[in-house]
């Protein structure tokens, strides 16, 4: 079984839900339950490298080469 992503797609949910986890960090601290900042960026890194690991042990990135031959839509 092959994960069909690619690195900056991978990257750009990674953002996104960092910045998700930062946001709601944000509205606790307002609520009052104050956080610290660096267990939090500990935990975003490793979440990181835990779904770069899991990419890499299910067949890789999906490179430019599968994706145009598997696109149904590709105009080539």
């Amino acid at each position: 079984m092959t994960v069909d992503i690619t690195r900056g797609g991978l990257y750009v949910a990674l953002a996104v839900f960092g910045v998700i986890l930062y946001e709601i960090r944000t509205v606790l601290d307002f609520v009052g339950v104050e956080l610290p900042l660096i267990p939090y960026m500990i935990g975003v890194f490793v979440l990181a490298g835990v779904a770069i690991a899991v990419v890499q042990l299910k067949g890789g990135w999906r490179d430019a080469d599968d994706a145009s031959a598997s696109d149904p839509n590709d105009p080539a």
